[in-house]
């Protein structure tokens, strides 16, 4: 169960992030936190990007790790 300080928290580091995918034609939405695993959807370009997984890997899921106490993991759904 995620807490809503922990999805406050999620919720502004994707927003520091989504300029990013933006300029890429993507974005990413957060679909839930559950025992702190962070469930993201990609969209838009990032949906169907080859380079999907590293943006979520690389990316939002070591920004997340560092900035919110608590995430142990990214996961994409669809």
């Amino acid at each position: 169960m995620s807490s809503p300080e922990m999805n406050e928290q999620v919720q502004e580091v994707l927003d520091k992030l989504r300029p990013f995918l933006l300029r890429d034609g993507g974005d990413c939405e957060l679909v839930d936190i559950e025992d702190g695993i962070v469930k993201l959807r990609l969209l838009g370009a990032c949906g169907s990007c080859p380079s999907s997984t590293i943006t979520l890997k690389a990316g939002i899921e070591r920004a997340l790790l560092e900035e919110v106490p608590g995430v142990v993991e990214v996961e994409q759904v669809f």
